[in-house]
């Protein structure tokens, strides 16, 4: 039975619009008015269009799109640092929207913090002085809020900067500081709003390893603004793609890459390196036909060779753990000499993977074998499917002559 998700965040039916004549606006975004139409009628702009989704505990939940889809907006609204035109918007089922400027601020003080672009550090106020910053608006003493603060700057790797001022740092270093000041507050949900887009490439990618990494350890819920999908990619469990202020799709990186939803979204991910995203999970065939050790001989599984057209079936045991593989050429060979069993000639020195493995973790595994790969359990060790060369092959060079015509000499070769 499949584990339940619990719902951190709900968003429902979520409009932003910019302008004076909202009403009319709204009015018209529910007939069925076009922005475009709206924006010409009213001269007010659709910020977010009708959001609905939900995002789970101990998610990294990721907005992305082009400038001007919305995503920053839409983040916003969830702690309504922009009031929302329309919908609502639930943190543990209780109603965001609905809430006194008073109950807001408690909600932001414990509930939720926000990380920035631009780092909004304390010039004046020492690296520990800042990430305690939201801990002294709370009230809690100064003993107190610095212990927490210190511990946080030891957890995001800041231990001996403390005493030092928001100009002595690097940006990367800053934005370090940034993350921890939001932290400490120990909220349940963290937002971020384009959080690494304005440090240096290098940087940039210490900075995600370092969220993932703090990610694995702490389990936050976590939204997160980017206009990178190759960041989106890297950072969340599901994406939303937005477009003039609409959620295009959701889902995993692989989903959305596999069967995108629209025309805009199969454009915007036309580009993306597919081998480092299609897992073993999406190429493998779910129900193979087995080898049964125990119950099917020689003759048996030629049979099955014949009824399926394969010259290589998986071979289980009666607990369905994958034992490797039989070919033909050995299978008839054993059936001659008069065996009861295929025992003797299973390939068991045989490439196996996890659902999560990538085509590109996958293809080292092709180019020293003939065999597929088997897809298992990794703690069972129990049978889940097989990947076949092919499959590896033709989705890591579906862009790529040269790739494909060298993995095919490979495979030819063994």
């Amino acid at each position: 039975m499949v584990e339940k998700k619990a719902v951190k965040i709900k968003v429902e039916d979520l409009v932003l619009i910019f302008g004076k004549n909202k009403e009319k606006a709204l009015e018209l975004l529910r007939s069925g008015a076009t922005k475009s139409e709206i924006l010409r009628k009213t001269h007010c702009t659709v910020g977010v269009n009708r959001a609905n989704f939900e995002i789970y505990e101990s998610e990294f939940f990721v907005l992305m799109g082009l400038s001007g889809s919305g995503k920053s907006t839409l983040l916003r609204c969830l702690n309504r640092l922009i009031e929302p035109t329309a919908g609502n918007i639930y943190i543990n089922g209780d109603d965001v929207t609905r809430k006194s400027h008073k109950a807001l601020l408690d909600v932001r003080r414990t509930e939720m913090s926000m990380v920035f672009q631009k780092f909004g550090l304390l010039p004046h106020r020492t690296i520990l002085e800042n990430v305690a910053f939201g801990l002294e608006l709370r009230g809690e003493s100064k003993e107190r809020r610095e212990e927490k603060a210190q511990k946080t700057l030891d957890t995001v790797g800041l231990h001996g900067f403390e005493h030092q001022f928001p100009a002595q740092l690097s940006g990367g270093m800053q934005q370090r500081v940034g993350l921890a000041r939001a932290l400490t507050n120990a909220p349940e949900v963290l937002l971020m709003d384009e959080a690494f887009s304005a440090l240096d490439p290098l940087i940039r990618t210490e900075m995600q390893d370092e969220l993932i990494a703090l990610q694995d350890k702490l389990r936050k819920t976590i939204v997160f603004v980017t206009h990178d999908l190759d960041e989106a990619i890297k950072l969340g469990d599901r994406i939303a793609i937005m477009k003039d202020g609409v959620i295009e799709q959701i889902g995993s990186a692989e989903e959305i890459l596999t069967n995108p939803a629209t025309a805009y979204v199969a454009e915007f991910v036309k580009q993306v390196d597919r081998k480092m995203i299609i897992t073993a999970g999406t190429l493998m065939h779910k129900k193979p036909t087995v080898v049964r050790l125990g119950k099917d001989g020689p003759e048996g599984t030629l049979r099955k060779m014949r009824a399926t057209g394969l010259d290589v079936l998986p071979v289980v045991d009666d607990q369905y753990v994958f034992k490797g593989f039989v070919w033909v050429t050995d299978v008839i060979a054993c059936a001659k000499k008069g065996a009861e069993t295929v025992q003797e000639i299973i390939l068991t020195d045989v490439p196996t993977v996890a659902t999560e493995v990538t085509v590109e973790q996958m293809l080292p595994l092709i180019s020293a074998t003939r065999s597929p790969i088997g897809v298992v359990d990794m703690d069972s060790k129990h049978l889940l499917g097989i990947v076949s060369q092919n499959a590896v092959v033709i989705e890591a060079t579906r862009y790529d002559e040269q790739e494909i015509a060298h993995l095919q000499k490979l495979a030819n070769n063994n």
